[in-house]
C-alpha cells in the first residue's frame, strides 16, 4: 500500500464511504436473494475505492457523468442510500421515481450534479464533452474498459483533446467486458490511446491513497484520462460470484489503518455503517 499523504481524517472519512457503498450492496445481496429486488442490479463492490478517494477531492464538486455501474458513486459523492434503496425496489421516492433500477442512478443536492446512464454503454462520455464544452465547467464522466473500445468513446477523447476540454475521464478498469478479458478484446492500451490524443495520462492502482495523487494531478492537466485497476466482487450483472477476488481493496485499506494506528476508528467506523445500513434494509 502507498503511505498515506493526507490526514488521518481524510484517510478515515475515505474508508467511511468505502464501508457506505459495501454495506449498502450487502443488503442489496440479501434484498436480491429474498426476491424483494425485481430488477438487474449492477453491483460496486470491489472498487469502493475509486468513488471514495474521488469523492474527497474537488472533483465532487464537478459536473459528473456516471456509467451504468454507480452506486459507488453516488453513495460516496453523499446521495442518500434511502432513495438508492428505494430505487432498486420500483417506490416512487426512489432516485429516478422507482421506474429506472440500478443503472440510472442521478443525484443534485448538496453541490454535486450527477447525471445518469442511460443504457447505452458509452453514451455519457459524449454527453459530459457537450457538457463542458457547453458551460466551461469541469467535468468527470467515468465508464468502464469495455466501454473504452466504442468508437464514440474514442471520438469523445480527441474531441476533448482538441477542444481542450476542461474534463477528466475516469476509466474503472475491471479487466472485463461482461466476461471477456480485455487481452481476448484488444490488444492496445486505454491510456496510451488517450496520450496519443493529446490528454494528460496515468494508470493506477484502487489504493485510494494513490488515487488521490493522481487526481490532484491530473485536475491541474485538464483535459486527462485516469485508468484505475480494479477488481470485480460479483458478475457483472446480478449477486453472483466465481470464487474468491483476486484482491480485496477494502480489506487492505483496512490493514493500511491498523498500520497507521488507526485499527480502532476504522473499527467503528465499519460497525457503525453495518448497523445503519442493516437498519435501512430493515426499514418498511
Amino acid at each position: 500500500m502507498t503511505p498515506s499523504p493526507c490526514p488521518p481524517a481524510t484517510s478515515l472519512e475515505i474508508f467511511r464511504r468505502m464501508c457506505l457503498v459495501r454495506c449498502f450492496e450487502q443488503g442489496v445481496v440479501r434484498a436480491v436473494t429474498r426476491k424483494d429486488i425485481k430488477v438487474a442490479v449492477y453491483l460496486s463492490t470491489g472498487q469502493e475505492s475509486v468513488a471514495a478517494a474521488v469523492s474527497v477531492t474537488e472533483a465532487r464538486g464537478w459536473l459528473t457523468f456516471t456509467q451504468h455501474r454507480a452506486h459507488d458513486i453516488y453513495l460516496a459523492f453523499g446521495g442518500p442510500p434511502e432513495a438508492l434503496r428505494d430505487e432498486l425496489l420500483g417506490r416512487p421516492g426512489g432516485t429516478s421515481g422507482g421506474r429506472a433500477g440500478s443503472n440510472c442512478i442521478q443525484y443534485h443536492a448538496d453541490g454535486v450534479e450527477m447525471f445518469g446512464h442511460h443504457g447505452f454503454i458509452g453514451e455519457n462520455a459524449p454527453l459530459a464533452a457537450g457538457a463542458a464544452l457547453g458551460s466551461g465547467r469541469r467535468t468527470l464522466c467515468v465508464f468502464g474498459d469495455g466501454a473504452v473500445e466504442e468508437d464514440y468513446v474514442l471520438a469523445t477523447l480527441g474531441f476533448a483533446a482538441t477542444k481542450r476540454l476542461p474534463m477528466l475521464f475516469l476509466c474503472i478498469d475491471n479487466d472485463l467486458s461482461i466476461l471477456t478479458p480485455t487481452a481476448d478484446r484488444r490488444s492496445w492500451s486505454a491510456a496510451r490511446v488517450a496520450e496519443a490524443f493529446g490528454l494528460a495520462t496515468a494508470e493506477s492502482s484502487d489504493d485510494p491513497w494513490e488515487l488521490l495523487a493522481h487526481v490532484d494531478d491530473l485536475s491541474r492537466r485538464l483535459p486527462a484520462f485516469l485508468n484505475v485497476k480494479v477488481c470485480r466482487g460479483y458478475w457483472h450483472v446480478g449477486v453472483g460470484v466465481d470464487g474468491a477476488p483476486t484482491w480485496d481493496r477494502f480489506s487492505l485499506v483496512k490493514q493500511a489503518l491498523a498500520d497507521q494506528g488507526l485499527g480502532a476508528d476504522a473499527a467503528r467506523i465499519e460497525a457503525e455503517t453495518q448497523s445503519d445500513m442493516e437498519a435501512l434494509w430493515q426499514a418498511p
